[in-house]
């Protein structure tokens, strides 16, 4: 009985039952006001008329959004319009540069930023391209003096995280999409409140929509009641509304401004295969340690800063005195970078295609979906063609039915131009990495499909030469040894009704 009444009480259906409610409202005033419906619907007709030519003259959205939007504006003018008014999310120009936090010069904060960036371009111009393009559009510089640890697993990431977690001298940052009270959180709180009581400043950020089926509701509370301060990224309010849309999907720690962590692994049980969600769970993470985790900092500061409505001295929190030996090898190159969905820049988009537009030899991917534009399915095929090794890896156990049927939606198309895509058959495989050529690699958060690519917040990191690319490399091609390549065939043979759904499906991927 417990149980029932704590499913009956709990938020997710208590906000369900409140916005199925505002649709019941929608639809009495409809009956109640039918003798003015004429006018209504003409009233709607028109601002769907006018949302949709607003739609196809927008340079600044992508094509297949549009016709995501387009389909069942027209389709019901009498709701589509004004569903796309209400819900789409607005923002100040004042706010957007506080979203975005590293806007403009940062000649101030990062003194001497160029000269990484200048020694760049003498070595290689296409290279600094690439990153000067980062650094204007994803508001961080690349670095250098940075070690990488490549994280091959969950698990991995874990027993790392707790390590560094212990030796933290001054301060802690940890934002993330999801966490949850198990045996992965569990440890990592215990340490954090330890370190409260050592003088250790402590922030935490969450995404609460995230967070809605793994924290109890103003779980930040408790962690306010323990000494630690956090913040809850767009809290959850039963009304109808697109806003939720947009979602904090970083992952990031950061400790003494020093050692930092990014990737695709969440606080969450799954995520350490503490217990079989979808089979065997492959993530990945990457350890910074060095001055390219103050791009990681800033992130975190300029979305804490937001949320709080403070505006902080990011010098505070710049490192002191370097805590370990800083590599005496040249360590390549490694540039954080942020991608915001309310600046019209599709920064991870662009970030990836000059990637495979700039391969000469192989392009390897792994991504969890595989739900793309025009313009990277246009990439991925004129690269192999080209006679670049294009390798993408996705899943075969699925964790939504219906994105994991859109993914397979796109197969055939990539197949026919000579991609080769695998399935990871022990389960799912959620890491989302790019190695290109030996010499780039990307880490981070951002997925290849329209909710990461057009909606979420994201972070990821840029390297170029860093000897952890041939790890990264390594673990693909081991990742690749347990997973079954998709044929032509076995494309082909699928059957009608399941193409038919997929088909549909595709058709509105980028509202999924």
């Amino acid at each position: 009985m417990k149980k029932i009444l704590q499913l009956i009480f709990h938020r997710v259906v208590i906000g369900a039952v409140l916005m199925l409610l505002q649709l019941a409202l929608l639809v009495l005033m409809m009956v109640e006001f039918q003798k003015y419906f004429v006018y209504f619907y003409a009233i709607c007709t028109v601002i769907s008329i006018l949302v949709t030519l607003y739609l196809v003259n927008n340079n600044h959205t992508n094509p297949a959004y549009k016709i995501a939007w387009m389909i069942p504006i027209l389709l019901v003018p009498v709701f589509g319009g004004l569903f796309y008014i209400v819900g789409r999310p607005r923002i100040s120009r004042r706010q957007r540069e506080r979203m975005s936090g590293m806007a403009g010069n940062f000649s101030h904060i990062d003194p001497g930023a160029s000269e990484p960036l200048a020694k760049l371009q003498q070595e290689n111009p296409s290279a600094a391209g690439q990153s000067r393009y980062i650094e204007r559009c994803g508001y961080c510089p690349p670095y250098e003096n940075t070690t990488v640890e490549y994280l091959p697993l969950g698990e991995v990431k874990f027993e790392r995280m707790l390590t560094e977690l212990k030796a933290a001298k001054k301060f802690i940052f940890l934002e993330y999409f999801i966490i949850q009270e198990g045996k992965m959180w569990d440890p990592i709180l215990e340490i954090l409140e330890q370190k409260v009581k050592e003088g250790v400043e402590v922030r935490v950020m969450y995404d609460d929509f995230g967070c809605m089926m793994t924290l109890p509701a103003r779980y930040w509370g408790t962690l306010e009641k323990k000494g630690i301060q956090c913040c809850v990224f767009n809290p959850f309010v039963p009304v109808l509304s697109l806003r939720f849309n947009n979602r904090d999907h970083r992952k990031i720690c950061v400790i003494d401004g020093w050692v930092g962590i990014t990737g695709g692994i969440n606080l969450a049980d799954e995520y350490i295969n503490a217990y079989p969600k979808h089979g065997h769970w492959k993530d990945v993470s990457i350890l910074l340690k060095g001055d390219a985790v103050w791009g990681l900092t800033k992130m975190f500061l300029s979305m804490w800063d937001y949320l709080r409505k403070i505006q902080e001295d990011y010098n505070d929190f710049r490192p002191g005195v370097v805590p370990y030996a800083l590599p005496r090898q040249p360590s390549g190159y490694v540039q954080p970078y942020s991608d915001s969905p309310l600046d019209d820049e599709a920064v991870g988009e662009t970030v990836y295609l000059n990637l495979i537009n700039k391969a000469e030899r192989y392009v390897y991917i792994c991504t969890p979906y595989l739900i793309i534009s025009n313009e990277m399915i246009t990439a991925l095929c004129t690269a192999a063609k080209s006679g670049v090794d294009v390798r993408i890896i996705t899943p075969h156990v699925a964790d939504k039915w219906y994105v994991h049927a859109v993914t397979r939606a796109y197969y055939q198309v990539l197949v026919e131009a000579g991609v080769k895509i695998y399935e990871y058959t022990p389960g799912f495989i959620h890491a989302k990495t790019f190695v290109v050529d030996d010499i780039y690699g990307v880490a981070g958060t951002i997925n290849l499909d329209f909710r990461s690519l057009y909606l979420h917040f994201e972070c990821a990191a840029w390297m170029y030469k860093t000897p952890c690319l041939a790890d990264m490399k390594e673990d693909f091609l081991k990742t690749q040894a347990v997973s079954q390549e998709i044929t032509l065939e076995r494309c082909q043979s699928v059957k009608l009704g399941t193409r038919l759904v997929r088909s549909v499906l595709r058709v509105f991927a980028p509202l999924m």
